[in-house]
Formats: C-alpha cells, sequence, structure tokens
C-alpha cells in the first residue's frame, strides 16, 4: 500500500470513488483520469466533488450544484454508481451514531456528468429501509444463515422505536415503511449490474455469521419516472470468509472492462469513538480492519458470494472507495477534514 497524496476538499472527508467517463469534463480539467466522490454529510447538491490527475499532479475541486426544490432537503450521501449515462448518489438510509433514523439520509439522487452538475432527487422516505427489510424477514422465517439475528434491543430501541416515536408525534406518513423488529440499515456501496439492477452494499446489518450482506434491487432507475414505478428485490447476499465477524461493507464497484465483476471493500461495521450503539453492543467489531476482495454474482441463485482476496488493508479501518488507476486499486479513506488516496500496486506503476 503506497499514499499517493492528501487533498483538502472543502474541509470535509470523502465517501467513495467513481471513475469520471465524460470527456468534456476530463479535457475542462486538465485530466489524464478524474474520480467523483460524495462529501459528508451536508446535503447531496453542496457535497459533489471531482478528484483528478493531471500532469501536474492531483487536485480535488468541490462542485456545488443544484437540486431544485429538494434543496437543503437531503444528506449523508454514501455511494456512488453509473447507470445509462447517469451518475446516482445513494443516501446511507441511517441516523446518528446513537439513532434515530433520519428520513434526509432515506434518498436516492443522480446527475449527468457536468462540472455544474444539475441534481434529480428521489426522497422516498423509507421504501427502500421497508424493501430491504422485509427480503431479511423472509430469509429470516426460513432460518436461512444469510439473515441477520433479531436487532439487539438497544439498537431496535435506539434505531427503529425512537424514530416511529417522533414519526407519530409529527403525523408523519412515512412511519407506515417501519414496523417493529426492523434492523436500520446502513447504505455504504453500491453498483449497477450488467442487467441495470442495483446491489446495495450494507454496512448494517450483517448476516447471522457476521458476514457483510449486499441486496439487489431492481427497479431504481423507474423511481424517477412520472408517476414513480415500483423497486422489487432480486436477491440477498451474504459475502463468505472475508474473516472474523461482524464486518460490513464499506465500498462496491464493478471492475471497469470486466462485465459481471465486482470489488468490495470490507470492514468495521460503524465508526468508532463516536459513541455508536451498533459498536457498543458489538465490541469485537471495534478492532476490524479493511480489506479488498473481488466477486461474482452467483448465477445458481446461491445467497453465498464466495470472493477472492486482493488486498489485505490493514492497518487501514476506514477505507471508503474503490476505484482502479493504471491497472491498480486505487482507495479513498475517511481521515479528518482530509481526502487521502492510495494505491496498490498489483500489476502497473500507478503515479
Amino acid at each position: 500500500m503506497k499514499r499517493l497524496v492528501d487533498l483538502s476538499v472543502a474541509g470535509n472527508e470523502a465517501s467513495d470513488l467513481l471513475r469520471v467517463e465524460s470527456a468534456e469534463v476530463l479535457a475542462a480539467l486538465g485530466a489524464r483520469a478524474a474520480y467523483w466522490t460524495v462529501l459528508d454529510e451536508g446535503p447531496v447538491e453542496e457535497c459533489l466533488a471531482v478528484l483528478s490527475l493531471g500532469a501536474d499532479g492531483w487536485h480535488a475541486r468541490h462542485l456545488p450544484a443544484s437540486a431544485g426544490t429538494h434543496t437543503g432537503r437531503t444528506e449523508d450521501g454514501e455511494a456512488l454508481a453509473r447507470h445509462d449515462g447517469w451518475v446516482y448518489v445513494i443516501g446511507s438510509h441511517f441516523g446518528s451514531k446513537a439513532g434515530p433514523l433520519r428520513p434526509k439520509r432515506a434518498f436516492v439522487a443522480r446527475f449527468a456528468e457536468s462540472l455544474t452538475p444539475q441534481v434529480q432527487v428521489v426522497r422516498h422516505r423509507f421504501t427502500l429501509h421497508r424493501l430491504v427489510n422485509e427480503a431479511l424477514r423472509r430469509l429470516a422465517d426460513e432460518g436461512h444463515p444469510a439473515a441477520p439475528e433479531p436487532p439487539a434491543a438497544r439498537v431496535h430501541a435506539s434505531f427503529i422505536e425512537e424514530t416511529l416515536r417522533r414519526g407519530q408525534a409529527k403525523a408523519k406518513q412515512w412511519v407506515t415503511d417501519l414496523r417493529p423488529g426492523d434492523h436500520p440499515i446502513n447504505v455504504e456501496g453500491a453498483a449497477f449490474t450488467p442487467s441495470g439492477s442495483l446491489l446495495l452494499g450494507l454496512r448494517w446489518p450483517v448476516s447471522t455469521a457476521g458476514e457483510p450482506l449486499l441486496v439487489e434491487i431492481a427497479g431504481i432507475p423507474g423511481l424517477f419516472a412520472e408517476p414513480p414505478l415500483p423497486l422489487s428485490v432480486v436477491g440477498v447476499y451474504a459475502v463468505t470468509g472475508a474473516g472474523p465477524g461482524p464486518l460490513g461493507v464499506r465500498a462496491l464497484a464493478p471492475r471497469p472492462g470486466v462485465p459481471g465483476e465486482f470489488d468490495v471493500i470490507v470492514g468495521s461495521i460503524d465508526a468508532l469513538g463516536k459513541n455508536s450503539v451498533i459498536i457498543e453492543e458489538h465490541p469485537q467489531a471495534r478492532d476490524a480492519t479493511c480489506a479488498h476482495l473481488r466477486f461474482r454474482v452467483p448465477a445458481d441463485g446461491s445467497v453465498a458470494i464466495k470472493p477472492v482476496v486482493v488486498a489485505d488493508l490493514a492497518p487501514l479501518h476506514h477505507v471508503e472507495g474503490v476505484a482502479e488507476l493504471d491497472g491498480s486499486p486505487l482507495y479513498v479513506t475517511d481521515e479528518a477534514h482530509r481526502v487521502s488516496l492510495w494505491v496498490h500496486q498489483t500489476s502497473a506503476s500507478a503515479r
């Protein structure tokens, strides 16, 4: 592992990496390679940035965007994915580390590549939360090992019960999408499959065996239709053999030029030092470091994904994105008030 560069982007940390494909954007940046990233916590239109590599080295550019009537109504974009000419941004659908869930984080957005992005936003309350939980509930009813254990009482109280209480007090319509026994879901990775479905990588929950979970969703582009089209769950998968759990997904990306193959970063289930209820309930996860795995979605109907190991990223705990640069894996880490890029040189020298 080699640290390439530390960059400053609006005094914020970065989540995810997605390679820029627009020749016009690359030319405007004077770059031979560039990557979209999304910054932490703020509304999506204030949290887009591009990291570019030109003849004089690396640069970071913050790109304030327009979100129309949804300005200021989202937060905590976590995952980037590309499909049919659009870059999609997926909200975490989570909340603060001690709960409750935050409706502003339950969104899907998209934009066409540009240095002046115009962001389309769908705030779908907890529709995705409901779909994922129903799929996990079906696995649990079948006694499948990929199903999570029931949420710990404190986790359920902090995230589900408290969110319901607040929503009911304000007569919010979205309370019908939250139900007793639900798991809080924390989306950290996303990648479209060749068929157009979206793989969601969950940081939480994990399988009964503590393995990272992926949920395949069909119909994401249809959210932007008028009227919106319904979503459906195509499959739930557990990433096996990743190491002692619990481990969650930290980033997810399709392999460039290799249809149907994906890179996934697995690691900690939540941040340390931030009063995380989930970490307090699962203290064995405190020392988890990251690993880079590669896989294909099973074509035989199996729920178990059997990946190959690309790189052990220890001692890094906080890898947030994975892409490729000159044939080598490129990573971004979440560090206080800066964006750090790392490379694992496997086949070619990255400059």
